[in-house]
């Protein structure tokens, strides 16, 4: 059986006070938690993120993914970034409501939405709350572009969106896949759905006629390298016709929740895999500025974008460009008033 999940964070920056847990720490529950906000886009403005707009329906991730760079936007709300991240979820209950009433705007222009540039879109909560899936109901309606990346199987559930999404406007489906040992999955991202379900996801999704590709995300020195020819290559047997990957980002506490991790989980490797990580980083740990986020230097790394290179190239990978499709936005027709009226009159 599984361990309960035990709560621990690193020490808060943004608190004056940080308690340290005497004897064995309490098992961290789920706890939910509203958000009130009245605007649901994100503008992005980083010249390295290939996306101007993102909506996220939730604040925190039950994935636990350690290595996640979301972490420290926790530690704004007064949380941790560590099991609070995990299990202290903030859901926007007002997400749909608000996308729509962003796109009734006349500044709305009809880009592409991303779902979701922080955190997962459809962790285990949407199976419940379904705010992704309103969303996604309210980009088919206006006909808006939208891109979705998730690690989740749940995505299953809303095809029949996704496919009117397709036809009518314009969709793509990331799906994040960036370990192929199933082992080190359950470590590093242990609320994760199994490997196999989600190529099983990609495969249902070309199938029904999606656009999909896989996110080789983050790609981890000297943990996960090795790993970028078998998935690429069995992403295209099912159904993927681009792929990307990014260097793996240690901002603020994600450092201490990352290698906290490694080192109960992995400490045979631990040390090693923070050799790598400093010598694609120029023995640092992380490289905050725009332009060096996701990308790494040195002859290692140049190792590893050199077979990222070689197994595209093999599987033929981003080469199915789609032709360019023209602007597909258009907000709804008004409700005549007269009709309305009709409605209410009594038959005779």
């Amino acid at each position: 059986m599984n361990e309960p999940k035990r709560i621990w964070n690193p020490p808060n920056p943004y608190l004056t006070a940080h308690r340290q847990l005497l004897g064995e720490p309490p098992e961290a529950e789920l706890e939910v938690y509203e958000d009130q906000s009245r605007t649901i886009l994100s503008h992005n403005d980083s010249p390295d993120i290939g996306f101007r707009w993102s909506v996220n329906p939730y604040r925190g991730c039950f994935h636990a993914c350690a290595y996640c760079y979301a972490r420290p936007t926790h530690e704004y709300l007064g949380f941790g970034a560590g099991t609070d991240f995990e299990r202290r979820i903030v859901v926007k209950p007002e997400a749909p409501a608000l996308l729509e009433e962003a796109f009734m705007k006349r500044s709305w222009e009809g880009e592409r939405v991303i779902f979701s540039g922080v955190t997962d879109c459809y962790q285990p909560l949407e199976a419940a709350w379904k705010l992704t899936r309103g969303c996604l109901e309210v980009c088919a309606k206006f006909r808006n572009p939208a891109g979705i990346i998730t690690k989740s199987a749940l995505i299953r559930r809303d095809i029949d969106v996704l496919q009117t999404l397709t036809r009518e406007a314009d969709v793509s489906v990331t799906c994040s896949i960036p370990f192929l040992d199933e082992r080190i999955a359950r470590v590093v991202e242990p609320g994760t759905p199994t490997i196999r379900r989600r190529f099983e996801t990609l495969t249902l999704l070309a199938h029904a006629g999606v656009p999909v590709g896989i996110g080789v995300a983050p790609v981890i020195p000297g943990l996960n390298d090795r790993d970028i020819p078998a998935l690429l290559k069995r992403a295209k047997e099912c159904g993927a016709t681009f792929a990307f990957h990014t260097l793996l980002r240690l901002p603020g506490s994600v450092k201490a929740v990352f290698f906290h991790r490694l080192k109960q989980q992995l400490p045979l490797q631990a040390a090693r895999i923070e050799h790598r990580i400093r010598e694609v980083r120029r023995g640092k740990l992380y490289d905050s500025r725009f332009g060096h986020r996701h990308e790494g230097t040195g002859e290692y790394w140049t190792m590893i974008e050199q077979l990222w290179e070689v197994w595209v190239e093999r599987t033929g990978l981003n080469r199915e460009g789609r032709p360019p499709r023209g602007p597909t936005f258009r907000r709804p027709p008004a409700p005549d008033p007269q009709l309305e009226f009709a409605w209410d009159i009594p038959p005779s």
